[in-house]
Order: structure tokens, then C-alpha cells, then sequence
């Protein structure tokens, strides 16, 4: 199998597995414990924040609170703000945010919150003028992510924290789950007040995430019961994850191999882009404004998913960017908010790349696509405008 949908989730490192095993099995205390079996979990669990603090730039440790994944982590932090202050109902955000975002918003719109939503545009990027001039008064909290799950395309955090900071008194919320462990982040220089990250994204497992909130904002429980997470979040922690989490945050900050990967991702674009006159790349060119492992490549008036099933079937993992399936021909709401052509967004496919994909992995599956587009020519989307 050649795993190139690392967006999607990454292999548990066996730094990690290692790491969490014990937890697993023997060191099995209640952290809440006050005997020495329960505090020397206490212990893990603390030591474990820390070391997601050094991975985000956190300036304190208490700055980071253990959630279960990136979307407990987006929706506590802006459905906590909401609650937390009333008066304050204006939300702005992209078309372009992970669902965990996206649909919230759209929810929190149906039950009388006021969004402003901004487009993007050919390259991913959003317009700061426009973001001046949406500001209001009651702008409660503006939630743009780091960078796009399915494009990779990186959005100018700094710049647009400087913004919000500068014209208004909201709330910055940054979707970072797709950046963590990809790009270098430091948050206690970032005007960013919530941060949303997810374990399973860089090689920890699933069902473990954290919500970074910056000294002096202030969120509702999440979970109201026990005084865990500075009772902020109630339950139980699952110390397995959480030290699991800790040891991927360590391993991520010590990473030095990202040229290697951009350089992985580089061949593939360049050899598909070579090989099939029809693929384009969605999003920036400028490899500086995408993530170092991300290619989204549209291969016109061809069907993304019967891309991803043919690959599929000689063992290559992808996946699309298009909600293309039998019943409905549309690209994606991202692909859409950028204006990509249908006929373009629909044979929409992604590939991410990993620290542990090689370069005899994108050699094979350069010389399986062209087969695979050949053989899909008479399944070709010649009607789609």
C-alpha cells in the first residue's frame, strides 16, 4: 500500500505507540487520585501539556486544554464565546473552513447569529480590505483556519490577527488542525486568542486534540462535572491519548525533514502535471503560501472519485476533493468558494504526503496515474460546464 492521504490521518509513530503503551496496561491510576499511582499520572498528563505548549509556542502550559479532536476544539471555542457573551453575535469566517467550522456557522446563523462569510479567491487567498470593512462592534469572534484541508493553502494568520486586533475587540479563533506538525508555529508571538489542534493529524491517535486559549480569554465549561482541565473540561482524562499526544508534539518539534517531503510532493505535481495535459494545480503555485505536503490536482472532464477507486485498487490511498458520487456531480464548497470551473473541480483529486512516504513510492505512483487516466477516458465528464 502506498499511503498518500495523510490530511485524512496519519500512521500512529512508534515513538508514540511506545510512549502510550504503559498507559495502556500497568499505569492505569485515575489522575484525579490523591495516592501516588494516581499523581504520578497526574504527572504524565502535565508533562504531556507541556510539551504541546513547546510544540504551539504557548508562553504557559495552562494555556492548553485536552479535548477528544480538532472539532470538540472548534466548536467550544466559538460556541463557548457566543454563549459567554450574548451581545456579541457577529461571526465572520471563510467558505473554505473544515465542516467542523463551516456547518457550525451555518447552524449558529439558522438560530440568530449574524455571519459574514468571505470567499477566496483562484489561489485560495482571502482579501484583508474586505475583512477591515466587516468589523463591527459586535463582532464577537472571527474563525479563519491556518491552512485548508483539502488545498493546503496557507492564510496570512499573523497578518490577519493584526486586523482584527487593530479594528475591532473580537475574539481570534485559528482552525490550525491541518498546519500542526507541518509548518513551525508560535502562538505567544501569534495574535491569536483560541487555537484548535487534532492528535491524529500528526501521528498521534485518534480521539485526542487540544484547544490552545490564550491567558485572559475566557470560555464556559465544555463538560461541567469533576474540576479536570482547570475545570474547564470535566471527565476523566484518557491519559493513554493525552501521553501520546505529548510524544507526538515532542517528535513534531524535533521534525527536520519537511524539504524532503516538499521535495516528494514537488515530483509528484511536477511528473502528473507532465504526464496528463489536463491536470492543474488548485490553489497557489507559490509553494510558500501551501503547505510543504498538500497537492490538490484537477484533471479536467475526468470524475475525482472514479480516480481515487482506481488507484484504490492498485493500492495507491488518495482522495478527492470533490463531493462527486452517482446521484451529484459538485465539487466541493471549498473548490466552489474559489471558483474553480466544474468541469476542473469534480476530477479534483488530493494527495499528502507523510514523514513516511519515500521517493520510490511517488516513482510508482507516477507511473500508475497515466494508466489510470487513460483507462477512465471513456468515463470522461464531457457534458460538465
Amino acid at each position: 500500500m502506498i499511503y498518500l492521504d495523510n490530511n485524512a490521518t496519519t500512521q500512529v509513530a512508534p515513538e508514540v505507540f511506545e510512549a502510550m503503551q504503559p498507559f495502556l496496561t500497568s499505569l492505569y491510576g485515575n489522575p484525579s487520585s490523591a495516592h501516588k499511582f494516581g499523581r504520578d499520572m497526574r504527572d504524565a498528563v502535565e508533562d504531556a501539556r507541556g510539551q504541546v505548549a513547546g510544540l504551539l509556542g504557548a508562553k504557559n502550559a495552562s494555556e492548553i486544554v485536552f479535548t477528544s479532536c480538532g472539532s470538540e476544539s472548534d466548536n467550544w471555542a466559538i460556541g463557548g464565546f457566543l454563549e459567554q457573551n450574548p451581545s456579541r453575535r457577529h461571526i465572520i469566517t471563510t467558505r473554505v473552513e473544515h465542516e467542523a467550522v463551516r456547518k457550525l456557522c451555518e447552524h449558529l446563523a439558522e438560530i440568530g447569529c449574524q455571519v459574514t462569510w468571505f470567499d477566496v479567491d483562484r489561489a485560495g487567498a482571502m482579501d484583508l480590505d474586505d475583512l477591515r470593512k466587516a468589523l463591527r462592534r459586535d463582532t464577537g469572534i472571527v474563525s479563519i483556519m491556518l491552512a485548508n484541508n483539502e488545498t493546503g493553502v496557507l492564510f496570512p494568520i499573523k497578518e490577519i490577527g493584526r486586523v482584527i486586533r487593530e479594528h475591532s475587540d473580537a475574539i481570534f479563533h485559528v482552525d490550525g488542525v491541518q498546519a500542526v506538525g507541518k509548518i513551525p508555529i508560535n502562538l505567544s508571538e501569534w495574535p491569536v486568542d483560541l487555537f484548535s489542534i487534532s492528535g491524529h493529524k500528526f501521528h498521534a491517535p485518534k480521539g485526542v486534540g487540544a484547544l490552545y486559549v490564550r491567558d485572559g480569554v475566557t470560555l464556559p465549561p465544555f463538560i461541567i462535572g469533576g474540576g479536570q482541565e482547570q475545570g474547564r473540561r470535566a471527565g476523566t482524562e484518557a491519559v493513554p491519548n493525552i501521553v501520546a499526544l505529548g510524544r507526538a508534539s515532542q517528535l513534531a518539534k524535533e521534525f527536520d525533514n519537511h524539504d524532503q517531503i516538499r521535495a516528494l510532493r514537488d515530483r509528484l505535481e511536477q511528473g502528473i502535471i507532465a504526464a496528463i495535459p489536463d491536470a492543474k494545480i488548485n490553489g497557489s503555485t507559490d509553494k510558500k503560501q501551501r503547505l510543504p505536503n498538500t497537492a490538490n490536482i484537477a484533471i479536467e472532464n475526468f470524475l475525482g472519485t472514479e480516480i481515487v477507486k482506481k488507484l484504490d485498487a492498485v493500492g495507491i490511498c488518495v482522495s478527492t476533493g470533490s463531493a462527486c458520487n452517482s446521484d451529484s456531480l459538485e465539487p466541493s464548497a471549498v473548490l466552489n468558494a474559489m471558483n474553480i470551473p466544474k468541469c476542473a473541480g469534480v476530477g479534483s483529486v488530493r494527495f499528502s504526503h507523510g514523514r513516511y512516504n519515500t521517493a520510490a513510492e511517488i516513482d510508482k505512483t507516477l507511473r500508475i496515474i497515466p494508466e489510470v487516466i487513460e483507462n477512465l477516458r471513456d468515463k470522461r465528464c464531457a457534458t460538465i460546464g
